[in-house]
């Protein structure tokens, strides 16, 4: 069995931001029931949109 280990939390920025409210509804509908928040959820696609690009070059 593997040890525990105590997860750290990344440092984060706080940013404010504007979306456009149907991406808000689609945001909110995609992880509606699901165990993420608007916040992951951005984090995620953002990440995901980063590595595209790199695969891109």
């Amino acid at each position: 069995m593997a040890k525990f280990k105590i997860p750290s939390n990344p440092i984060t920025t706080s940013k404010t931001i504007r979306f456009p409210n149907d991406v808000i509804e689609n945001v909110e509908e995609a992880i509606k029931g699901k165990d993420c928040t608007f916040t992951a959820f951005v984090v995620a696609a953002v990440r995901a949109a980063l590595e595209s690009i790199e695969e891109e070059k």
